[in-house]
């Protein structure tokens, strides 16, 4: 080896070792847990729970419960990627619940008003008959 290319080796060591040195700690780094997902999951859960999504869409309820409960074992587990997964999949689920639970009260107020509408209707044309 020639005097030259022991000068560059020795001035690249240095840089190849930082180079691998930060390559292993950022692979060795800790992902902090999703507490913001989380929190975004509980608070969809609470909402569905406030509006009644237990009694109308109970399936999918229990099923934003289930993946909460798994996104808190991953953390648990050190499996914060896949906690935040299971965190946003609950999120989404208790959404839907609530999504649901409207859908299902807004039909139910308007057959209600139907209901009631078909009745002025049958009054009123009762009420000109007698008149007549």
């Amino acid at each position: 080896m020639n005097r030259t290319s022991r000068i560059l080796i020795k001035a690249r060591l240095p840089l190849a070792a930082g180079l691998i040195g930060a390559g292993l700690l950022a692979g060795c780094a800790t992902i902090p847990p999703p507490a913001e997902n989380l929190r975004a999951a509980q608070q969809a859960i609470a909402n569905a729970e406030r509006v009644e999504a237990g009694r109308y869409a109970a399936a999918d309820l229990s099923s934003a419960r289930t993946k909460l409960s798994s996104a808190d074992t991953a953390v648990t587990e050190k499996k914060m990627t896949l906690a935040q997964q299971f965190a946003d999949e609950s999120r989404a689920e208790a959404e839907l619940a609530s999504a649901k639970t409207s859908v299902i009260k807004a039909n139910a107020v308007n057959d209600e008003m139907k209901r009631g509408t078909s009745t002025l209707v049958e009054e009123m044309k009762r009420s000109s008959g007698d008149k007549q």
